[in-house]
């Protein structure tokens, strides 16, 4: 069936998130608060005509992932080329760390923005290379109308940046814990219809309790 739309799904919070520590190719799981999100990310989805769901491998996202499925009977297919920004000897410390621990790799990685390759690891053009390609391969074989991706931040920025560099305020976003971004089919490609929604999380908060989801 033809894809109509698809839904962009950052993971859930992980303890590395609230530390503020790079994560990048790291298993790093969804903590207690990450698998609420991923809860009410997967209610949301109720009703929706989705045909297939597609995942990073790495365990925050195809948890969140495997938390949709499970409401929309489904079964994820993991795809490791949906994975993070392989971040090499940056990952597992945070900001701080990574300029003490290693000052000119920092300042490689600052200077050039696409192009400077953290050791170990890859460059953000890589990344984007890697992501356009899952996004491609989506496109041939995943089963609409609706698609849910679910992937990660770093990820899902640069696929954005590549779909749409001239979407106004597109490199300022903030894609946040398992916020939904919907691309539309138009009759020349995609249209984002909504950037980095995180409304199920009020909508879920405010029905916790009590009050009335405006």
């Amino acid at each position: 069936m033809t894809i109509e739309r698809i839904l962009l799904i950052r993971h859930g919070q992980t303890d590395w998130n609230v530390e503020g520590r790079w994560q990048g190719y790291e298993p790093v799981p969804l903590n207690q608060e990450g698998w609420t999100q991923a809860k009410m990310v997967a209610q949301s989805m109720r009703g929706r005509l989705v045909g297939s769901i597609v995942s990073s491998d790495l365990p925050r996202a195809y948890e969140t992932a495997s938390a949709i499925g499970h409401v929309l009977g489904l079964e994820p297919r993991a795809d490791e080329r949906w994975r993070e920004f392989n971040m090499g000897i940056f990952q597992g410390n945070t900001r701080d760390e990574i300029i003490r621990k290693f000052p000119d790799e920092w300042h490689g990685f600052q200077s050039d923005y696409w192009d400077f390759h953290i050791p170990s690891g890859e460059s953000r053009r890589m990344l984007q290379n890697r992501i356009y390609g899952a996004w491609q391969a989506l496109l041939e074989s995943a089963v609409g109308p609706e698609v849910v991706v679910v992937s990660h931040g770093g990820s899902l920025k640069t696929l954005l940046l590549r779909l749409f560099p001239d979407f106004p305020g597109i490199d300022g976003v903030h894609l946040g814990n398992t916020s939904i971004t919907t691309l539309e089919r138009v009759p020349h490609g995609w249209h984002p219809a909504q950037v980095a929604s995180v409304e199920h999380l009020a909508v879920a908060s405010n029905d916790e309790t009590g009050e009335a989801a405006l």
